[in-house]
């Protein structure tokens, strides 16, 4: 009795076949993107390890949909389509949308109230928060509250970035008016409040907005590294506890990376 010898089924090797090409082109998309100049063909071939002619073909493709350029004979770049998509992903990841989850983590780990705040010219204004039901204590951020830069420990993440000359206009500017008897409200102070926050990349607020409650904050970053928010843990006076604060800045770091930043700046160092 003879046997057949039997074929893979059509179907399943070319999704096998498919699934080997965008691996190819995932390859050579990540090699392109570490080199800031244009690349030949034998240097990516070398780099990604294909056949000339392999990656050859799947350059064609990927130049005719605009994924990458063929700037002279056998010279490749990325191409604007990659630019045009990163930019479709930009603009529909949203700030608030982002950091909420990791906002709940820090939530659920600390029992306090965290609180996501943006500047708005001369203030902070808070446009999203959870609040705390550990105890009948509760600290309550309202949502498009505003509070001066100087008194708040997320405003303080941004007068840091305005540097010393800006610094000294927004005294002159504002006058430092305080909030509490507690509030900072000359510009040697707060020049030297700063450079604490500065020193240790994170802000506080001991019940310089309102007495009776405490601040940590850290600074949160787009793509771009541009300071766009800030994240910050408010406590009751008696339970505020300093040692959250690498806690409140590492929650503050992976919001910045799910917004693009960790990437964007390991592709410029890697330049």
């Amino acid at each position: 009795m003879s046997t057949k010898k039997i074929d893979p089924a059509p179907a399943a090797t070319e999704g096998k076949n498919s699934i080997q090409v965008i691996d190819r082109m995932m390859k050579l998309l990540d090699v392109l993107a570490q080199h800031a100049d244009p690349v030949p063909l034998k240097q990516l071939a070398l780099e990604t390890e294909l056949h000339p002619s392999t990656a050859h073909r799947i350059l064609g493709a990927m130049t005719q949909s605009g994924f990458v350029d063929r700037t002279d004979a056998g010279i490749y770049r990325l191409g604007i389509r990659l630019l045009e998509l990163g930019s479709l992903v930009k603009s529909r990841i949203s700030l608030r949308e982002t950091a909420m989850p990791m906002m709940v983590k820090l939530h659920a780990a600390t029992g306090e109230s965290v609180n996501l705040g943006i500047r708005a010219g001369d203030e902070i204004v808070y446009v999203d928060r959870t609040s705390s039901g550990r105890s009948s204590v509760r600290v309550v951020h309202i949502v498009g509250a505003r509070a001066p830069l100087h008194t708040t420990a997320t405003g303080k993440l941004f007068l840091v970035e305005d540097g010393p000359e800006r610094i000294r206009e927004y005294a002159r500017r504002t006058g430092l008016p305080p909030s509490t008897p507690a509030s900072i409200t000359t510009l040697p102070a707060l020049e030297k409040e700063l450079e604490r926050v500065r020193r240790h990349g994170v802000g506080f607020d001991l019940d310089e907005v309102e007495a009776g409650v405490r601040c940590i904050a850290a600074g949160i970053r787009n793509d771009s590294g541009e300071l766009i928010a800030g994240l910050s843990l408010s406590t009751p006076s008696e339970r505020f506890n300093p040692d959250w604060a690498p806690l409140v800045r590492e929650t503050a770091d992976e919001i910045s990376r799910a917004l693009g930043y960790g990437a964007a700046r390991a592709a410029r160092e890697h330049r």
